[in-house]
């Protein structure tokens, strides 16, 4: 029994919960990883897994046997990548996922760059609004905007806040007046993005430390943020932005800003990627790059 790849079986069960899962992963039938698991219980002589209909779990010795995995394999991973003379340049295939409106507007600016400056590496991009899983998707990194942070067996590095505020199309204004308090936002429609709970609830609060919270119609809900914008510039109706969205529509004054001395909740744009003890240099290359380009302030505040 060859003992490392039956410790990466054991390993991808185990993150994965699941022999289908991990068998579709590694492009093995499901008989195959199911006999290793059951050759390494054999060779053991203990049992690592309990199965359920519908998940695996670890029995006791199974999780002190998948923690010692974990940081051999790891080991091994990083004695073979500094051990490889081309590894010292980041190649092979980086798998990146963002949201679609981060792909649309913000990617064009860097990616370019960092990828003539890696020749040997390849960019595989996923623009989605889904939740992404990393390890079952084998996703490198993930860049994501947003107000709370993922599960503890990921790792997030904060690489820039991302400043949220309400929008609105000068026309539309002119047509329905500019609200001058929050409770006037109620007899205004809200341009809501449908994969909230609640889009058309929101919470604004002042520099004194005054909070409103506001419940606004609804006339326009989307999937895709840049729908609303399209939207919001077609003078529909009042919308809430991450900065970036509609950076380029506030500076040429398609967009204008609505409530300036209120303020929604900030979020922040991430990058997000599997824990190991080891980074991959073309992971590493990625965080850094982005790291270094958002360390100089690019959404302002009007």
């Amino acid at each position: 029994m060859d003992q490392l790849s039956a410790m990466h079986t054991f390993r991808r069960v185990v993150d994965l919960g699941s022999f289908s899962a991990a068998a579709s992963q590694a492009g093995v039938s499901h008989t195959v990883l199911s006999r290793q698991v059951k050759n390494l219980e054999r060779a053991l002589g203990t049992q690592l897994l309990t199965r359920t209909t519908r998940r695996l779990h670890p029995t006791e010795a199974g999780l002190l046997f998948y923690r010692h995995c974990v940081l051999i394999l790891d080991q091994v991973q990083a004695m073979t990548l500094e051990l490889s003379e081309h590894q010292l340049q980041p190649t092979g295939t980086l798998r990146l996922s963002v949201g679609s409106a981060f792909g649309d507007l913000e990617l064009g600016r860097w990616l370019p760059d960092f990828v003539e400056q890696y020749p040997h590496l390849h960019v595989e991009l996923n623009c989605t609004d889904r939740f992404v899983d990393l390890l079952e998707e084998e996703v490198d990194v993930c860049l994501r905007v947003t107000d709370h942070l993922p599960d503890s067996s990921l790792v997030a590095r904060l690489l820039t806040p991302s400043p949220v505020l309400l929008v609105a199309a000068p026309g539309y204004l002119e047509r329905q007046g500019s609200p001058s308090t929050p409770e006037a936002l109620s007899t205004h429609p809200m341009l809501g993005y449908s994969r909230l709970q609640q889009p058309q609830r929101l919470t604004l609060s002042a520099a004194d430390g005054s909070r409103r919270d506001v419940l606004m119609p609804r006339r326009l809900s989307a999937n895709s943020p840049m729908a609303l914008r399209a939207a919001a510039i077609g003078g529909l109706g009042i919308a809430s932005f991450d900065r970036f969205i509609v950076d380029d529509a506030l500076r040429d004054g398609r967009l204008v800003p609505v409530l300036r001395d209120w303020h929604l909740p900030g979020r922040n744009l991430y990058a997000v990627y599997p824990h190991s003890r080891y980074l991959a240099p073309k992971v590493r290359a990625l965080i850094d790059y982005a790291q270094q380009y958002y360390a100089t302030t690019r959404w302002g505040c009007d």
